[in-house]
């Protein structure tokens, strides 16, 4: 007799037959329609050409418009293509059947990346998974369930969910779980190895990530999540969610922050794997620096965490001061100090005579124009006073020319002829008086009105320091925001910080002033900072930072990237806050203990082999800092082949890394190294094991050298 998996399996090969055939049919239809809008356009250009040759600029015009047309067509056409090629390869991944309790019907969805709705038909073959619909194949359990539509929640009974395997067309594997269909295939996914990049994980995505990540567009969502928690994807998967939902209102205005250009390069693709590009990707201080459009120099953040690694006692001090809350108190008391003194107003005049009052313009500074940022208001009364000695000069042009008139019209015509030349000669002596005076005026009231560039204000306020660094950033913006009003140069209204457990209060304020959006997706692991500025990460004080947010808090404690034993190892270095592992098993955790570099060298290599012969195709020797990174590489370069990770502009495309600690944050390699010198007794210390430890997926070992 014929096992019920089998007959299931038949049953889910007959429809993927089917949609199979709709895709190709709708992949036919959108060349032809491609086709289509390329003869028209040759054919509307040929017209135009023949119509137009005569006028050169309405055949300029017509191209610009052809252009735009075109653009508009292809775009949408290339895109749809790109989709249903994508979907060939493998259509959907899961199966959902309920029963809709509001009017007894009985549904069944397919669940894929993209959605399909063929043409002439009003019912999807392929639900796109950031649908509200689609939130029910995610949904934890059987039985009764909700999702939300645009008329509001409906209420359903989940009565099977299928997670399904395909595979270059072909479908692999049909699981039925009542409970959650997903661990199955987690688990067979989490065996696999990682790549050079991250990957879009909607087959696995988990309940709990789920949820958040369908938060309406107006919640402010702060997640702490354990390393390996999925914290990065449940960022981005929310990006894809809401351009899907929301594309009128955020597309082309998400920001997404991260913390440094190997971490960027690295989340790249899972946006465009999604089908959402032109997000734009930076992190802080290529942001900060664009904003500020300046030349300004600053400190690597390679030699700023080296420096930070180092126990430079007077360097970290200065750190922790700039992630205050202080800090912003300082600057703030600063803008009042200067909004008091700073201009030392005078009565302005012309030619002796009053064009405004000192009282006049002090009122205007703080009465009328009070509301404006300091040096915008310094910027609109000099406008003003400007006009008022431009209509002094006026004044002064209109009694020379009616005093010239008048002296004209006494004249008889021959002494006019005689005279003419002398009193041109004079009216240009006087307006040459008139002018220098206007320019004498103005230099009088620029000696009280210029005011300094905001960087100078900032250096005297930090004491002219030699350098900057990534610290300085946010308050040269903080200040060019209070003094300037400075606004971003594009419209934003949703920013996603990932690493945010390093980010300050000051860096939260600055980037919400710019950007001037309400909304936040906020990622991070306070685990992992490098320097604790104060007990708590100011990402879990959003709501103190800014006073009309009051964010959503997620805690996530499970961890999906490693086995079970390589988690329970960094959970040794966690005082609180242990990472609960998904029950995956591999092999136990090797600490070795060396004393010379002949056995260094031997030990690294060996390893490399070993890893490399269990099937791992990304490894990483990761070292606390760069000085211990030179001395491994030197050692072992001349022996096996390694990338060399000792700036953020290198990039990674798999196989063996050699990489600091602090370059490590947010990546994962299938295997690890640890080469701990065991020379530092910095209280960060256990931090950064716990970084390092958290990288791998499959094996890990440490090797100690004494």
């Amino acid at each position: 007799m014929t096992d019920k998996k089998d007959i299931e399996f038949l049953v889910e090969e007959k429809k993927l037959e089917e949609v199979s055939n709709i895709l190709n049919e709708e992949m036919l239809s959108y060349i032809n329609k491609r086709k289509f809008v390329t003869q028209y356009i040759l054919d509307y250009r040929k017209n135009a050409v023949e119509e137009y040759k005569d006028d050169e600029d309405k055949l300029i015009e017509y191209f610009d418009h052809e252009r735009y047309v075109k653009e508009q067509a292809f775009t949408t056409i290339d895109k749809k293509l790109k989709e249903l090629t994508i979907l060939k390869e493998s259509p959907y991944f899961g199966r959902v059947t309920f029963n809709d309790l509001e009017f007894d019907q009985k549904d069944t969805l397919y669940v894929g990346r993209f959605g399909v709705t063929p043409e002439g038909s009003y019912e999807p073959v392929i639900v796109d998974w950031r649908a509200p619909v689609a939130s029910l194949f995610y949904h934890g359990s059987l039985g009764e369930a909700s999702y939300t539509s645009p008329d509001g929640p409906i209420k359903c009974d989940i009565e099977g969910r299928r997670q399904i395997i395909v595979k270059k067309g072909e479908l692999k594997g049909v699981f039925d779980s009542a409970i959650d269909v997903k661990d199955d295939i987690l688990q067979m996914v989490l065996s696999n190895n990682s790549s050079d990049k991250l990957k879009d994980v909607i087959m696995t995505i988990q309940q709990e990530q789920d949820e958040i990540i369908r938060k309406e567009r107006t919640s402010n969502i702060v997640v702490n999540g354990v390393a390996g928690s999925g914290k990065t994807t449940i960022a981005l998967h929310r990006v894809a969610y809401l351009l899907y939902n929301y594309r009128k209102e955020l597309e082309d205005k998400v920001l997404i922050l991260g913390p440094n250009g190997i971490f960027m390069e690295y989340i790249s693709q899972v946006l465009p794997s999604l089908g959402e590009v032109g997000v734009k990707q930076e992190t802080f201080a290529s942001f900060a620096l664009k904003e500020m459009d300046s030349e300004l120099y600053i400190m690597s953040f390679d030699k700023y965490l080296e420096k930070i690694l180092s126990e430079d006692k007077e360097f970290i001090e200065d750190a922790k001061y700039k992630n205050s809350y202080e800090i912003i108190k300082d600057l703030d008391n600063l803008v009042k100090e200067m909004d008091k003194d700073y201009f030392h107003v005078e009565d302005v005049k012309y030619f002796g005579d009053l064009v405004i009052s000192k009282e006049e313009i002090e009122e205007m500074f703080n009465k009328h124009y009070e509301y404006m940022p300091l040096f915008r208001r310094s910027e609109k009364i000099k406008r003003i006073i400007l006009s008022k000695i431009k209509d002094k000069r006026d004044e002064k042009v209109w009694e020379l020319n009616e005093e010239l008139r008048k002296e004209k019209e006494k004249l008889t015509p021959e002494e006019r002829l005689i005279e003419e030349n002398n009193l041109e000669f004079r009216r240009k002596l006087r307006i040459r008086e008139i002018v220098k005076e206007v320019m004498d005026s103005r230099a009088k009231l620029d000696s009280w009105i210029s005011r300094e560039d905001v960087l100078d204000i900032y250096d005297r306020f930090n004491g002219n320091k030699k350098e900057y660094t990534i610290n300085d950033l946010a308050p040269i913006l903080y200040l060019a925001i209070k003094l300037e009003g400075k606004k971003a140069t594009k419209d934003y209204r949703h920013v996603v910080i990932d690493e945010a457990q390093d980010y300050s209060p000051l860096q939260f304020k600055v980037v919400r002033e710019l950007t001037g959006t309400k909304y936040f997706t906020v990622v991070g692991d306070v685990n992992q900072r490098l320097i604790k500025y104060s007990d708590l990460a100011p990402m879990m004080e959003l709501g103190k930072i800014f006073d009309d947010v009051n964010p959503e808090i997620y805690n996530l404690n499970k961890s999906y990237r490693s086995t079970y034993e390589i988690m329970e190892y960094a959970n040794k270095y966690l005082d609180e806050d242990r990472i609960i592992p998904i029950v995956r098993h591999g092999k136990p955790v090797e600490e070795i203990e060396l004393h010379n570099n002949e056995e260094l060298s031997e030990s690294i290599i060996e390893s490399l082999k070993e890893f490399s012969n269990e099937g791992l195709e990304s490894i990483a020797i990761i070292t606390r800092d760069k000085e211990e990174l030179e001395k491994v590489y030197n050692l072992i370069s001349n022996k096996v082949h390694l990338v060399k990770f000792d700036n953020e502009d290198v990039l990674y495309k798999g196989g063996n890394v050699i990489i600091p600690s602090y370059f490590a944050k947010g990546l994962e390699f299938d295997g690890v190294i640890i080469v701990d010198n065991g020379s530092s007794k910095d209280e960060n210390e256990d931090l950064i094991k716990y970084i390092m430890s958290t990288r791998a997926l499959h094996r890990l070992k440490e090797i100690q050298f004494k």
